[in-house]
């Protein structure tokens, strides 16, 4: 009797996928003559609508088997039968979509051996120099780094640069960074901002590290990172270095500390005035920016932290014969010069020099300086009332602090 039964016979006796062993059994007992012909056929699953096959290895199933399959998948699973005017057949659109299924199959590569490129992902990270900020001359150019995709590029942030504080790179890695920044400096063409700031986002652990230690004398600190880390010669890179330091993840710490800067000067303003060191404002701005900036070390009992060269005086000269090795501004007669002890490190222009104390500061942290005695008092109320950073109490002289109780009973009253 069980060789007359077809297999729509069978599977009436014994439905459901949970029976298809048992068919398959019956069948094969019955009709040894198609063994052959039904292992080719798929197995359907039992949780999914695609069907689990054992092709022949390093071979994809032909047209003709996948046509089996999604007949027979339509034929145990009747929902999947498109019975809409558009198909050809009912089993059509299971087809397609094993046939989608099977060329998204790669085979499996066998593996040469270890390589970076299995520790980590990989991700190119273009940039070019349209995309940088519109202070950028035209000597700089496009340029593409392969970045290690580190754990810290997977926070969520809204600029990419922006780093988790608990997850950094491992040692390894940031030496790779490093060596890639090098390499960008010693090419003719300018590297571009945005690469270099991001390779400095990825090596902060390790930079900051080296220049905290303390391994060479203050004096020589400056011209030695500066070697190490040319980038710190640019305004922008010194500045966003300021930012790392105090609020690594804040993207807009730097404009929150001008905000802060211009709201500090307003008050300072009316303080001068108030003490009379200071006149009226003026309406040359630049003017008025250089008597703020000569005022404000009046204000807190300290020395100047900028000169202003004579009209027949060198700033050269004026650096050889200066007694501090501290930062200072130098005012020329077209543009300022930020200096480190005898030594020029960048320019910028004279219209900038009402945030020249913020340049200063951001010298004193990325440098790891301490603060001269002479203007000590000044830069400790600017870092903890502008910066925000606070001072521990052992730090906090008398001068300090009768600064800042005067300062806080003028802006309070």
């Amino acid at each position: 009797m069980l060789p007359s039964l077809t297999k729509e016979d069978l599977l009436d006796l014994l439905p459901g996928s949970e029976h298809f062993f048992r068919r398959r059994t019956i069948w094969r007992l019955t009709h040894d003559d198609n063994e052959g012909q039904e292992r080719d056929l798929c197995r359907p699953s039992t949780s999914h609508g695609t069907c689990d096959f054992s092709p022949i290895p390093t071979t994809q199933p032909s047209f003709r088997e996948l046509t089996v399959m999604a007949k027979r998948l339509i034929e145990y699973y009747p929902m999947l039968r498109d019975r809409s005017q558009t198909s050809r057949a009912e089993w059509e659109t299971v087809k397609k979509q094993l046939l989608k299924r099977i060329q998204n199959v790669t085979t499996p590569k066998k593996k040469q051996g270890s390589t970076p490129s299995r520790k980590r992902p990989r991700s190119l990270s273009f940039q070019s120099s349209h995309e940088t900020s519109t202070d950028e001359t035209d000597e700089s150019t496009a340029s593409t780094l392969i970045l290690e995709r580190s754990p810290t590029s997977r926070c969520s942030a809204p600029e990419a640069a922006q780093l988790c504080a608990s997850e950094t790179e491992s040692p390894q890695t940031q030496a790779r960074h490093y060596k890639t920044l090098q390499a960008m400096y010693k090419t003719k063409a300018r590297p571009n901002k945005m690469d270099v700031a991001q390779l400095l986002d990825l090596e902060i652990q390790a930079r900051r590290a080296f220049i905290d230690s303390d391994v060479t004398k203050e004096q020589d600190r400056p011209s030695n990172i500066l070697k190490a880390y040319p980038c710190f010669g640019e305004l922008d890179h010194l500045m966003d270095e300021l930012r790392r330091i105090l609020n690594q993840g804040n993207s807009h710490f730097l404009m929150e500390l001008k905000t802060r800067w211009g709201t500090f000067c307003e008050r300072a303003q009316f303080y001068g005035v108030f003490k009379k060191l200071m006149r009226p404002p003026q309406l040359d701005k630049v003017k008025h920016s250089i008597a703020m900036m000569k005022a404000l070390p009046e204000m807190h009992a300290s020395e100047a932290v900028l000169h202003v060269l004579e009209s027949a005086e060198d700033p050269n000269t004026f650096l050889q014969t200066r007694p501090l090795s501290s930062p200072v501004v130098i005012i020329c007669e077209t543009n300022c010069i930020l200096a480190i002890g005898t030594m020029p490190v960048l320019i910028f222009p004279k219209e900038d020099i009402h945030e020249s104390v913020m340049y200063l500061m951001a010298c004193y942290y990325t440098f790891h300086l301490t603060y001269p005695k002479c203007i000590a008092t000044l830069l400790s109320v600017v870092q903890t009332e502008v910066l925000l950073d606070a001072i521990h109490d052992c730090d906090m002289t008398t001068s300090y602090k009768k600064a800042m109780a005067d300062w806080k009973k003028f802006i309070s009253d």
